[in-house]
């Protein structure tokens, strides 16, 4: 009877074989030792806090996009139920002056930065076929020599907009949670619905790769972009990668958003005052914890 190890290391070939068919890979650069960056839209994307902040390091840095993995068999397109429920699967069109201008199908894009072993990759998050898209991507990390996955991502929490958001962390090993603490993170604990990149952490020590989620906690009670959140992400990040970036154009940003958002949950009295207890409840925990 083959060992757990063998029958995972036959799932994994199989897997493989899949892939080549949905990615297509334009370069293959050295990128031994680097590390893959993730960002997926949907789940975990809160306040645009994974692909904005991903979309940014891809900007920043300048990197180039070398390889895509195909859409076509991993989206739900047309889902039965209400208009309310299927608009959310259905890809966006724009129509003007009665002509069709775009249809955006999802895209899923790796870029590179080889100054720095750096991989990119935003995306959205597979309805279907899991396996197969795990697959893509570790074919290509396999190719290009990474050895280290990250993925960024939000959740919505008690965190108020004037205060840094709370970044949690879980590994696919034990050594890299203390690795990963001196960037000021704190473990995770979670049991519920799960994503994407949760599975693919369970898969990553299969195949010899490492892999670290870092989520932020953002407010709960705001929707739509959070430039606060992202530029705090992106800091923690640059610093995790040792990325030599300018983010004064992040933090011009997300200081002229928390001033706005400020103004407007002023106007609102029962709003302003839970915001306050907030605020009051995040620093009393910080001196607790500084106590400690």
């Amino acid at each position: 009877m083959p060992s757990t190890d063998e029958n995972d290391r036959h799932t994994i070939s199989q897997m493989h074989s899949n892939s080549t068919e949905w990615l297509q890979i334009r370069e293959s650069p050295d990128l031994r030792n680097g590390t893959l960056v993730l960002a997926f839209s949907g789940w975990m994307d809160g306040g645009d806090v994974s692909t904005g902040t991903v979309t940014r390091l891809v900007d920043l840095l300048e990197a180039r996009p070398i390889a895509e993995i195909d859409p076509e068999p991993f989206y739900i397109y047309n889902f039965p139920g209400s208009m309310e429920v299927a608009a959310l699967f259905r890809p966006h069109i724009r129509i003007d002056d009665g002509i069709v201008e775009a249809v955006e199908m999802p895209s899923n894009v790796f870029y590179c930065k080889e100054s720095e072993k750096l991989l990119l990759f935003v995306g959205k998050e597979p309805n279907l076929l899991w396996r197969t898209f795990a697959a893509c991507i570790f074919e290509i990390v396999q190719r290009l020599g990474i050895s280290r996955i990250i993925f960024v991502g939000s959740f919505g929490g008690t965190v108020p907009h004037t205060r840094e958001p709370r970044l949690y962390v879980t590994c696919s090993e034990k050594s890299l949670i203390a690795e990963m603490q001196q960037y000021g993170v704190r473990r995770s604990g979670y049991e519920g619905p799960g994503s994407f990149t949760s599975y693919l952490m369970t898969q990553a020590p299969a195949v010899g790769l490492k892999m670290t989620s870092l989520v932020a906690e953002i407010p709960g009670y705001l929707q739509g972009t959070n430039p606060l959140s992202i530029e705090a992400v992106t800091r923690r990040l640059a610093k995790i990668l040792k990325l030599p970036l300018d983010l004064a154009s992040l933090r011009q940003a997300s200081t002229e958003w928390e001033l706005r958002v400020t103004a407007a949950i002023e106007q609102d009295e029962e709003l302003a005052r839970r915001v306050r207890q907030l605020e009051e409840d995040y620093d009393n925990e910080l001196l607790k914890e500084q106590e400690e």
